[in-house]
């Protein structure tokens, strides 16, 4: 019976550690608030403050957005205007469907089989955003993002992202220098994380969107970074809380389908969700261990002197149907 026992939880625990490590980034990833790296309002000039210009610029003056073609949508064309009567001397780069391909066949030709199994356009989308950015370097920026003034400052870091509510970091406003090991990482983690999940908003999420950009995100920094490695976060009162925030949100979400309500749900209800998750499996795992105890019981020989510390004892035994003993015998 003893060895049946350590069996039992032998098996457990294994299962346990296997989903401690396979969720391990996840859950820590709802505790991090990206205060180690955050650029703070203090850092960032005010502006057409003459602070700009004495500040170093890293990234190059370009900035990528993308599109399925030349042709954008009404609803976000100020938003894209915006952006470049402000950037006049910045290079303008649009990814249409077609130059993003052509541009994967030429430059990386090892991803372009991956790139074409994704099931979903937007998951294109966002590969292609941190190809550019790990090839070309520069700023990209999403079609619903407007500009609210000069990016100029954010130029002076070597690479940024911006935090995102509840947790993580999104993947809509990016800016980097080319070849950044970052963004290098993350390209390479594409194929890694290519996974139909079944759930179109999961599927996008984990295996090109946000929540996948912030996985490795959190992986790339768990033991630390150099200077010249680091990737600086942008907060959300400096992307566009307030009058001198950088961009101004305009409507977007074209991708998103019907389960994205459930999934936003889940995103407000995260503690909660995780409470109930961990108290679901305490309960699976004592009503299996119970019953595992249930069934062993029944099928041991209560003629023999049980360990002390086993349970059901004597009683228990009477009430199961066995055959009283006497005392001396239990």
């Amino acid at each position: 019976m003893r060895k049946g026992l350590i069996l039992f939880l032998v098996c457990n625990l294994i299962i346990i550690g296997f989903l401690v490590n396979f969720l391990f980034t996840l859950i820590t990833l709802l505790f991090e608030d990206c205060s180690a790296d955050a650029i703070h309002s203090v850092d960032i000039p005010a502006p057409n403050s003459q602070l700009i210009d004495s500040r170093p610029q890293l990234i190059p003056k370009i900035i990528h957005q993308t599109w399925q073609n030349e042709t954008i949508p009404e609803k976000w064309q100020k938003a894209q205007q915006s952006c470049l009567d402000l950037h006049g001397d910045y290079e303008y780069k649009l990814w249409t469907n077609e130059k993003a391909r052509d541009f994967v066949v030429k430059e990386y030709p090892w991803f372009i089989e991956t790139y074409d199994s994704y099931p979903y356009p937007i998951m294109r989308a966002d590969a292609i955003r941190y190809f550019v950015l790990a090839h070309f370097g520069g700023i990209y920026i999403d079609m619903d993002d407007g500009c609210n003034r000069r990016l100029d400052p954010l130029l002076s870091y070597r690479a940024w992202v911006r935090k995102t509510i509840p947790t993580g970091i999104s993947n809509d406003a990016m800016g980097a220098v080319p070849q950044h090991p970052f963004f290098l990482r993350v390209i390479e983690n594409l194929q890694t994380y290519n996974r139909n999940w079944h759930v179109p908003y999961i599927t996008v999420m984990y295996g090109t969107g946000p929540l996948f950009l912030s996985v490795v995100w959190k992986e790339y920094i768990r033991w630390g970074t150099t200077e010249e490695e680091r990737v600086r976060v942008l907060m959300p009162e400096e992307y566009n809380k307030n009058p001198w925030s950088f961009f101004a949100v305009y409507k977007g979400s074209s991708w998103h389908s019907s389960d994205a309500k459930t999934i936003f749900w889940m995103g407000q209800h995260w503690l909660f969700l995780t409470v109930s998750g961990f108290s679901l499996a305490i309960t699976l795992y004592i009503t299996g261990f119970w019953i595992y105890r249930r069934l062993h019981f029944r099928n041991t020989n209560y003629t023999e002197q049980p360990s002390p510390w086993w349970w059901p004892r004597r009683e228990a035994a009477v009430g199961a149907g066995f055959k009283r003993l006497p005392k001396h015998e239990v």
